[in-house]
């Protein structure tokens, strides 16, 4: 259940908003000041997700009261309700990150999905795209932990020691935003998956959830082309520099725990299960210019993608033969060729995969 604090120094407004949130099944809080729902958080801070705060209050107004309790639990949602909305409060607001802006009088039914809305938004906005999140706010339940058949694709930088003595800790921070972090994490959210996370210079990147489609396997084999092909391009520019990106991509598919998991200090949209761990493994045997994918994945878009069957292989934590195959062509998403690693660009280096063979 979710916590909800209502903090407003008019007993009315209080006793409406708290008859309106019960009524969704959120558990309320209340307090009539600042200070009250500061003291009210610190004891509270793992029962509370979200605030909405009078802007004008006796003592500490809305914005001060907000900019406390985030200092005490950075993850509650903050939202400013007032009667005197100004283009001043609007700025103050957004400069203090506030998650939300709603006016008084307000609309039973408007309120309850705008705070909705902004609840969503904090804690999905860095996740996924927003096509993703427009579906989420259709569905109460997506964000609670469940079973869900997932693909799931890592993606990580061939010879990256390399880069990193070769670079200032500036220089490498700009190449990789620029070449590597920002268009490969847009591809996976122009396919509706969710990015998972960064694991230093790994990308991980879910397709099936929050929100599932059929193709699932398909859209994940396609972000990975097109990451492929995106380095390639890039690989135009920093030619200038000396530098080619090379990355190696693994996709699994299956069953897997997915949901909302952590502290109050950081919560995160994640999954686990067997299909994250042959990933990984999927990924570190991928060499430079390669997606390696698994059986279901395969299954699941050979009539789409061209693939290569490799010979079985013993992959370090899994206890039996692994059938991998390799991605050869897709002609929808311009036409990756798995065998043609560019050889007009000056190498960085390569760091072999490391496996466990019989």
């Amino acid at each position: 259940m979710t916590g909800l604090l209502i903090v407003d120094d008019e007993e009315g407004i209080r006793r409406s908003l708290k008859k309106v949130f019960e009524k969704e099944e959120y558990a309320v809080f209340q307090a009539c000041n600042g200070a009250d729902a500061v003291r009210l958080v610190e004891v509270e801070r793992h029962l509370i997700d979200v605030v909405i705060s009078d802007f004008r209050m006796p003592g500490m107004d809305g914005l001060e009261t907000l900019k406390a309790i985030e200092k005490i639990n950075p993850e509650i949602t903050r939202i400013i309700l007032t009667g005197y909305a100004t283009m001043e409060s609007a700025i103050e607001s957004v400069n203090a990150r506030i998650d939300g802006f709603l006016t008084k009088p307000f609309d039973n039914w408007e309120l309850k999905a705008k705070v909705r809305e902004y609840h969503l938004r904090r804690r999905l906005k860095q996740f996924v795209s927003d096509q993703v999140f427009t579906a989420i706010q259709q569905d109460k339940t997506s964000l609670r932990p469940r079973s869900q058949r997932v693909a799931i694709l890592f993606c990580d930088i061939r010879g990256f020691s390399n880069l990193t003595r070769r670079f200032s800790p500036a220089e490498l921070a700009e190449i990789l935003n620029a070449y590597y972090f920002s268009p490969l994490d847009n591809i996976i959210y122009e396919k509706d998956g969710t990015l998972d996370k960064h694991i230093g210079d790994s990308i991980m990147g879910i397709f099936g959830a929050p929100v599932s489609h059929e193709n699932n396997a398909y859209r994940a084999v396609c972000a990975a082309i097109r990451m492929q092909n995106q380095i390639r391009q890039g690989n135009r520019d920093l030619a200038e520099r000396g530098i080619a990106l090379r990355i190696g991509i693994g996709i699994s598919t299956g069953e897997a725990v997915v949901g909302v998991f952590g502290s109050v200090r950081k919560k995160e949209y994640t999954v686990f299960g067997a299909p994250v761990n042959l990933a990984s493994r999927l990924e570190r045997f991928a060499r430079s210019g390669e997606i390696i994918i698994c059986t279901e994945t395969a299954a699941e878009i050979m009539q789409q993608v061209a693939l290569e069957k490799l010979a079985p292989v013993f992959l370090k934590g899994i206890d039996r033969e692994v059938d991998l195959f390799r991605v050869k062509a897709d002609a929808g998403d311009g036409g990756f060729d798995s065998f043609s690693v560019p050889v007009d660009l000056p190498p960085n280096g390569y760091d072999p995969p490391v496996i466990s063979a019989r």
